[in-house]
């Protein structure tokens, strides 16, 4: 437990740091952007296809036209989270390196994943982000258990996802594997904090940056006593 409070603690001091900053506007910045163009392209298409249609009807028209604005905004302050985390993912190696030169500068850097599979990455932690969002807003409809099953769920899903990113810049995918199952617990706990970070609106967007942090420090931490480690081999003297 200690090892994972010690991460967090770490990842979260890190936050402000130029490196993380850039990471985080390049996100959002992207974010914003998309969100807007789309919001252009439904106007437009509102404006060139159904008001025309409507045309006899100009109440209902108007009522339409507000009903998908309020949408719109109701929509996109939904998509921040898991668009941005999107974006992040492409960067996420970027936070990873950060994080070893500041902090492992004589240990032997991580390789960075191919554009492919970081893509991939990318994906799946959007996925688990618009997830996460949608299990919020359905297990509203539960009380008592949602909090319960949000975090418990998503402590897993993103331990797991994020862990196996920080493993994968020195390891293969089944190395990486491996040592998550052997640190199991620490690696679930690990999620719940991240899961944690999620459910809070505004610092949810920082999460994917967050979480790679974190998982960086459990993964050195964990490694430092894996007798199979090959993490630290090439390590330059102080």
């Amino acid at each position: 437990m200690n090892i994972v409070i010690e991460s967090a603690r770490k990842a979260a001091g890190q936050l402000l740091e130029p490196h993380f900053r850039a990471v985080l506007w390049k996100s959002l910045g992207l974010t914003i952007l998309l969100l807007l163009v789309a919001w252009i392209a439904l106007e437009a298409a509102i404006s060139t296809f159904l008001t025309p249609f409507l045309g006899p009807w100009p109440w209902l028209a108007t009522a339409i036209v507000w009903l998908m604005g309020t949408g719109m905004v109701i929509g996109a302050i939904f998509l921040v989270a898991p668009v941005s985390a999107m974006f992040a993912g492409v960067f996420l190696d970027d936070v990873a390196l950060a994080v070893e030169e500041r902090n492992y500068p004589h240990d032997r850097p991580g390789s960075p994943m191919a554009i492919l599979p970081s893509i991939w990455l990318a994906v799946k932690f959007t996925a688990l982000v618009l997830a996460a969002n949608l299990l919020a807003l359905l297990l509203v409809l539960l009380p008592g258990i949602n909090f319960a099953i949000f975090f418990l769920l998503n402590g897993y899903l993103v331990g797991r996802e994020y862990f196996q990113f920080a493993a994968m810049r020195f390891r293969d995918e089944k190395d990486a594997e491996r040592v998550r199952l052997a640190n199991s617990g620490a690696v679930f706990m690990a999620g719940l904090v991240i899961a944690g970070f999620m459910a809070v609106p505004i610092l949810n967007l920082a999460t994917p940056v967050f979480a790679a942090a974190m998982m960086v420090h459990l993964h050195k931490g964990l490694s430092a006593s894996d007798p199979y480690s090959r993490e630290t081999k090439g390590r330059v003297p102080a």
